[in-house]
């Protein structure tokens, strides 16, 4: 059945998609790891009944699991529109940056500069700290200019420390944390000013919720984790084949020429049976993907409005991120604090007396939380939503809230 009926989201026909949802356990911890789609399940275990074999084998069995692993690795360039030697696949968005920055190392002059975005996870800042540190380079902070919670990253706050000097520019499609969409088309177009300049963007809390294209972002480096997008727990990385002249290969000497981006950085980290899981999360989008990921942004939207307009007129809550609903300007991914209450203990609270889902913390965009956001005891509370939750939940979840919140 389709997803999309008279251009909305049939919502029962999403969930019936998911076995984890038939559980009393309401899940609105989704930036952190979605439920995972009943086909891609059982092409895991398909895998390991029928093509469990080392790949490239002439044998029967063995073409059939080179095939699927192929397939699998063709879903995953399409689905963010790039080509198969642009990818490479890996456990995580973590080790695929790592992976790149080392890859790096011996690529830039010594006297370039590395600039970081202080609100992104520490996935994408990590690896280049590292990275400055080892090869002493310049490391400039990109600190969004902003009353604190409302941190947006735009060309105009990127352009004052841009230099001549400038090689690599990192920053989140999305924080998964303040939600915001950030315009990555633009901030590629204001780096590509500057010769030689290059863009990384995580886009692991943006690719749940719309259509990623990374050519129509003009980016130069993109990843984000299947995990978070219906799937296993493996990630992607994108490197357009400009940017991958400045990538030396961490492949074995044997492997020549090192013509593919998953010869240079792949380092024999994608599971098979994973890989080739990815064509199923391709086919539940179904044939008009557009359509799909339009439903999806307008019921976001609907969830997003009804707890963003409690929390907005409640005095005694700070929201962190875009404030309006619009699903142009930030995903269902809701941070907030109460004032004078921890919001550990909140969340504990609701831990023990419902079964909504929800955290605390820094999510690993501690730099943020910590230093932008002064939440350094407990972080915020986060209520992170995708297009299986329904709006029929939130009368329960604020009664929660007025309630643990003492008021």
């Amino acid at each position: 059945m389709s997803l999309v009926v008279d251009n909305r989201l049939d919502v029962e026909v999403v969930r019936s998609h998911f076995p984890a949802l038939k559980q009393s356990q309401v899940f609105l911890d989704n930036a952190g790891g979605s439920q995972v789609l009943s086909d891609t399940i059982n092409s895991i275990r398909t895998y390991f009944e029928e093509t469990n074999v080392q790949l490239g084998a002439s044998y029967n069995v063995g073409q059939k699991a080179t095939q699927k692993y192929d397939e699998g690795f063709r879903a995953a360039a399409d689905f963010m529109n790039a080509n198969t030697n642009e990818i490479v696949i890996g456990p995580s968005t973590t080790q695929l940056f790592s992976n790149l920055a080392q890859a790096f190392a011996l690529s830039f002059p010594d006297d370039a500069e590395i600039i970081c975005s202080s609100i992104d996870h520490e996935a994408n800042i990590s690896a280049w700290v590292r990275l400055a540190k080892l090869c002493k380079l310049k490391l400039k902070w990109w600190i969004p200019s902003a009353e604190p919670g409302q941190l947006k990253l735009t060309p105009e706050n990127l352009r004052p420390i841009m230099s001549e000097k400038t090689k690599l520019v990192t920053c989140t499609h999305t924080s998964n944390i303040l939600g915001t969409i950030h315009d990555i088309r633009a901030i590629a177009d204001e780096v590509h000013k500057t010769p030689g300049a290059m863009l990384c963007v995580d886009g692991v809390a943006f690719a749940p919720h719309r259509e990623v294209d990374v050519k129509g972002l003009g980016v130069d480096f993109y990843s984000f984790s299947w995990y978070k997008v219906y799937g296993p727990h493996i990630a992607v990385l994108y490197a357009s084949q400009a940017a991958q002249q400045s990538v030396t290969s961490l492949g074995h000497y044997f492997h020549t020429p090192a013509d593919t981006l998953a010869i240079k950085l792949g380092l024999a980290a994608a599971s098979y049976e994973l890989v080739g899981a990815i064509p199923s999360i391709l086919a539940y989008f179904g044939p008009d993907r557009k359509e799909t990921w339009s439903a999806i942004a307008a019921h976001e939207q609907e969830l997003q409005e009804i707890l963003l307009d409690y929390l907005n007129k409640r005095e005694d809550v700070v929201v962190y991120g875009e404030r309006s609903a619009d699903a142009k300007l930030r995903m269902p991914v809701i941070s907030f604090s109460v004032k004078g209450k921890s919001s550990k203990e909140i969340v504990e609270k609701v831990d023990g007396t419902s079964n909504f889902g929800i955290r605390w913390g820094h999510f690993y965009s501690k730099r943020m939380v910590d230093d932008l956001l002064g939440l350094r005891t407990d972080g915020v509370i986060r209520v992170s939503m995708v297009h299986y939750n329904t709006g029929t939940i939130f009368p329960a979840l604020r009664a929660q809230h007025s309630k643990r919140s003492g008021n």
